[in-house]
């Protein structure tokens, strides 16, 4: 597998399994319809940590152009690798909600709120602020990639570990990192929807455009440029406070 199908397959599971909650959650005469916030945070948690554990040995399981951004940033990833990886996160996030699309087909009828079908596929503010939501962004996209590396970095393994760093998926580290983003969703997602992956957005945002989804309303394109900026600067800032903590 390439690093290129890697970072497709994983941001197509991740959407896949994420953006399929929110559909159980939103979509009516659903076995999931109104199950809650939590449902929602674990759902998301758990598609990451299955997505990292999928392809973290081909490509490091990025699955996030705001940690692609992150590691170029501070010299873990060549710049000129940054398109391949961004590239392939979003063709997976696109591919991941016409999925949830197609395996929801019968509810996108049943369902009469324009609101709850988009919020299937990407984020909205609970209080449209263009700034605080931005700062929201930023703010659980920094916790995110900060943690993120911490919890993958060297220098917490023993002698062992390090043998064997590449296998590491065999071990809990993903499911660390799923429990991250399931945190952030707890205690950091409610102003914004917590997108913190510009592809987890943006991807499904296209599809939702493209997509012939009965009764849908508009993308909210006006609000989109903020789950994607607000990551890109979080993931940026959250990568360079590693380095100075870490290297």
């Amino acid at each position: 597998m390439s690093v290129f199908t890697a970072e497709l397959v994983g941001t197509f599971l991740l959407i896949l399994l994420g953006g399929g909650v929110c559909a159980n959650v939103s979509l009516k005469k659903t076995g999931g319809h109104n199950s809650g916030w939590i449902v929602i945070t674990a759902g998301w948690g758990l598609a990451v940590a299955i997505a990292v554990y999928a392809v973290v040995n081909v490509s490091g399981a990025h699955i996030n152009p705001a940690v692609t951004l992150g590691l170029a940033s501070i010299g873990e990833l060549p710049w000129h690798d940054v398109p391949k990886y961004v590239a392939a996160q979003m063709l997976g996030a696109i591919l991941g909600a016409a999925t949830v699309w197609l395996a929801y087909l019968p509810h996108w009828e049943a369902t009469d709120d324009p609101a709850a079908k988009l919020g299937v596929f990407s984020t909205a503010p609970a209080i449209r602020k263009p700034f605080a939501n931005l700062l929201c962004e930023i703010i659980g996209t920094f916790t995110l990639v900060l943690g993120v590396l911490a919890i993958l970095s060297p220098e917490v393994m023993n002698a062992e570990e390090k043998i064997i760093q590449k296998e590491w998926a065999l071990g809990l580290k993903p499911l660390l990192v799923g429990l991250l983003v399931f945190s952030i969703g707890l205690s950091l997602g409610g102003p914004t929807g917590y997108a913190i992956n510009p592809a987890r957005d943006l991807g499904p945002r296209i599809a939702h455009a493209l997509l012939p989804i009965h009764g849908k309303g508009g993308s909210d394109w006006s609000y989109a440029w903020v789950p994607v900026v607000g990551p890109c600067i979080g993931g940026v800032l959250g990568a360079w406070v590693y380095k100075m903590l870490w290297i």
